[in-house]
């Protein structure tokens, strides 16, 4: 009897709070209130009097609440929910005593997340159909009855979504729904998902077809009315959820990814002994092969698509679009001329295995460069170039050619270096055919020595026009009319025809006859040629300019001024050898052969500054006079004391001693 007593009296109160919860709800609506709790009133007391207000109803009075002038505004939402609650007799069964509230009807968390699967997957199922069954099927039919647009456009932008839609409708939402329809007896999704995550890798073709096929619906769009009517019609409709086809479309390619996330969740979920445990995290295994191999194929997309943006700046060129290669860098330098004295602008392209040096085109119609030289990866070679008229400078060696290219900045230049000594490490890696030339304790004689081995197999670094005045091989000097300057394709040195009247094949440039002068072709062909001037003694002008830069105490460019110097010019490569300091030698360029001035400094007296310009300093000795004038008051300073040294006797004692080059 105590029993049945307590069940009414909770039955009543339950009636109770839930009719509060109808007058909360209800007291949205104007004039709403003040009806319902009348009929409260009328049904719990019969006699027409109100009960005593309840204890805990007490602070605020809930007359007074509902007849004030702004009604609480309560969620709907939420009132219905707590409504369903309260009608379901959740909250009486789970605060019974001796249970723990929330605790008896809570699904495990395992199966709460394959629910959440299952109606994911449904809803994708549907967007599959609206995709295959709507959009495609409508177009297609549009397509064979107006003929406006090709079937074969239809059938590539949505490529092989038939097959997708047909394997997660006929196979993998079905089996999941049965699953779940028998959770009670098979509490597992693991084995399903083994069966059929191999056939997740269908999304690897769609995937990379997706870039193209957005770019064909956007083309199409624009090109054809009806196209554009059945597209629009169907966007419109209930089905489409006013979402464009191109957001239906960008579906599978997020749908692995989910797979991943909720299967990933629900291995987690599950406890250490559950039966699906194994299975589970086998299937979690493959699915994310599956999803890798999505990724893969979305990066292997975006090269290609790289590559194929770089093909069509080129015009169609050159064939780069293969499947080995990878753009690595690209960007704009400056290319240092061997005749002109202003660089001219550029364009590279970095590859794996290629460098592509283009010249960008003044007209861009359809191609924005032109490929002047391919250099292969494979035996390239990539230094920093140490000149004060070019900063930022670096030198790109090559079998097919050589460059000197100047960078915007000195981070620009570090960066275009690394990327290139990437690349030929990687090559250097994979065939092992090239090998670096690490600089020894030699220095440039190992570098020089290196050269006369690949004479002729790679191309070599030309030596500018503007750094010397006279043939490197015979020593005379250049004029416009009788003597022009040539290059030869073997050395790279600056000659005069005499010297250059011989060809050879080179092998860099595919074994065909160039230019070369008499030491190359000597060299190349093992022909002895008798040269004229064997026999002549070296006169004591002729002592290279580039030895003594490389081994002097100081060498620079310094301005001749006054009459003194004739017709050498304003500027001279002042030189103080090491193995000859009490010497100056004045050279009209930096790699001339021969000096046209040689000052014997013993004895002179120097006079450095004036009041006029205080670069300027003198050498005077018996009515002989030389003035000079430095860029920096610095470089005067060391000139200044480099030439009293020498005109006091001083000779340096070790390699280093008294070296004040820069």
């Amino acid at each position: 009897m105590e029993a049945c007593r307590m069940e009414g009296e909770s039955k009543e109160k339950l009636a109770s709070v839930s009719s509060l919860v109808t007058v909360f709800e209800n007291s949205r609506t104007p004039g709403a209130a003040s009806r319902v709790c009348k009929l409260e009133i009328e049904h719990h007391c019969p006699g027409g009097r109100a009960p005593p207000p309840a204890e805990p109803w007490k602070e605020p009075n809930l007359g007074e609440t509902l007849q004030g002038s702004e009604p609480r505004m309560v969620s709907r939402r939420y009132l219905s929910s707590l409504k369903n609650k309260l009608s379901s007799g959740t909250w009486r069964k789970s605060c019974q005593p001796g249970t723990d509230p929330g605790l008896g009807t809570q699904e495990p968390e395992e199966k709460r997340i394959v629910q959440e699967l299952l109606e994911t997957e449904k809803a994708y199922v549907a967007r599959l159909h609206l995709l295959d069954q709507v959009f495609f099927q409508e177009l297609l039919r549009e397509a064979r009855a107006s003929k406006a647009f090709p079937e074969d456009v239809v059938r590539l932008i949505f490529s092989n979504i038939s097959s997708i839609y047909q394997f997660h409708a006929q196979f993998f939402l079905p089996e999941l729904q049965r699953r779940l329809d028998d959770w009670t007896a098979t509490p597992r999704i693991g084995d399903v998902i083994q069966k059929l995550a191999p056939f997740l890798k269908m999304y690897s073709e769609y995937v990379k077809n997706f870039e193209r096929a957005a770019e064909l619906l956007a083309s199409w769009t624009d090109k054809s009315a009806p196209f554009q009517e059945v597209i629009t019609r169907i966007q419109s409709s209930e089905a489409s959820s006013s979402l464009t086809l191109q957001h239906h479309m960008l579906e599978p390619v997020q749908r692995i990814p989910r797979y991943e996330l909720l299967l990933k969740e629900y291995v987690q979920k599950l406890p250490a002994q559950a039966p699906d445990r194994a299975d589970a995290q086998k299937a979690l295994d493959m699915i994310f092969l599956a999803a890798q191999h999505s990724n893969a194929a979305i990066t292997e997309m975006e090269r290609l698509q790289d590559l194929w943006d770089v093909y069509q700046r080129l015009g169609l060129e050159d064939d780069i679009v293969d499947p080995s290669n990878t753009l690595l860098r690209e960007g704009p330098v400056l290319k240092i001329s061997f005749r002109r004295s202003d660089p001219m602008e550029r364009y590279l392209f970095l590859f794996n295995n290629m460098l592509l040096y283009c010249i960008p085109k003044v007209i861009q119609v359809g191609a924005q460069f032109q490929v002047r030289t391919r250099i292969d990866v494979a035996g390239m070679k990539v230094r920093e170039l140490t000149d004060a008229e070019f900063p930022h400078s670096f030198l790109v060696s090559g079998k097919q050619r050589t460059l000197e290219l100047q960078a915007r900045s000195q981070e620009e230049m570090i960066s275009w270096i690394q990327a290139c000594q990437a690349a030929i490490d990687q090559i250097e890696k994979r065939n092992e055919t090239f090998k670096a030339a690490v600089q020894g304790p030699e220095g440039d004689t190992q570098e020089q020595e290196l050269q006369s081995e690949e004479l002729g197999l790679r191309a070599p670094q030309w030596v500018r026009d503007k750094m010397v005045t006279m043939c490197m091989r015979c020593w005379e000097p250049f004029n416009a009319l009788t003597r022009r300057r040539h290059h030869c394709r073997a050395c790279g040195y600056v000659v005069c025809a005499k010297c250059s009247d011989y060809r050879t094949e080179l092998k860099y440039d595919g074994n065909r006859p160039n230019r070369v002068c008499f030491h190359c072709y000597t060299f190349l062909t093992g022909n002895v040629l008798r040269e004229d001037k064997e026999d002549k003694k070296r006169g004591i002008l002729e002592k290279g300019s580039t030895t003594g830069s490389e081994q002097s105490i100081m060498c620079g460019f310094l301005q001749l001024v006054g009459d003194k110097w004739g017709k050498s010019g304003p500027r001279g490569w002042c030189v103080i050898p090491r193995d000859d300091p009490l010497v100056l030698y004045v050279y009209a360029a930096p790699q001339d052969m021969r000096a046209h001035t040689s000052v014997p400094l013993l004895g002179y007296q120097v006079t450095a500054g004036t009041q006029a310009d205080p670069r300027v300093f003198q050498l005077q000795q018996s009515g002989q006079l030389y003035t000079f004038k430095a860029e920096t008051e610095e470089l005067r300073d060391r000139w200044v004391k480099a030439m009293e040294r020498a005109a006091s006797g001083w000779s340096p004692r070790g390699p280093s001693d008294g070296d004040l080059s820069d």
